[in-house]
């Protein structure tokens, strides 16, 4: 088997959230380029199959990536989106979720609260879901 070629749907918005990622979890971003693409390159799919379509013969993923207790409380999953089209021999990176908040600490520094960051957009409703979950933690 020769190999799968990683290509991206949108390439400078995907390398805006890797770089991202790369800053505020540089454990997900680790796995992700040591691990994952390595083993996406081979041919092993890693990640739950989502949707498939037989006719264009592709495959789609969502591969979950270690990430902090805390952070997937108030943002949700770590994700990496990817189609897989086999004929071609592509893997298509489509993106890395949660969008909002990596995009936006790309484009500027964000604040933490309580060890979480919180995007600026949304910093009441952030620090709320946070005081939150430490107050039902508490009990």
């Amino acid at each position: 088997m020769k190999g799968y070629v990683l290509d991206y749907i949108e390439e400078n918005e995907y390398h805006k959230l890797e770089r991202a990622l790369k800053k505020y979890n540089m454990l997900a971003y680790k796995k992700l380029n040591f691990e994952y693409y390595p083993s996406l390159r081979n041919g092993k799919f890693v990640g739950e199959l989502v949707s498939q379509n037989k006719k264009a013969g592709t495959e789609t993923y969502e591969l979950k990536l270690p990430s902090d207790k805390r952070f997937v409380q108030v943002h949700g999953e770590v994700k990496l989106i990817y189609t897989v089209y086999k004929k071609e021999g592509v893997v298509m990176l489509d993106s890395i979720t949660p969008k909002d908040i990596l995009l936006e600490g790309h484009m500027s520094e964000l604040t933490t609260y309580k060890g979480v960051m919180i995007s600026r957009a949304n910093a009441s409703k952030d620090m709320f879901k946070i005081d939150l979950l430490n107050m039902l933690q508490d009990k």
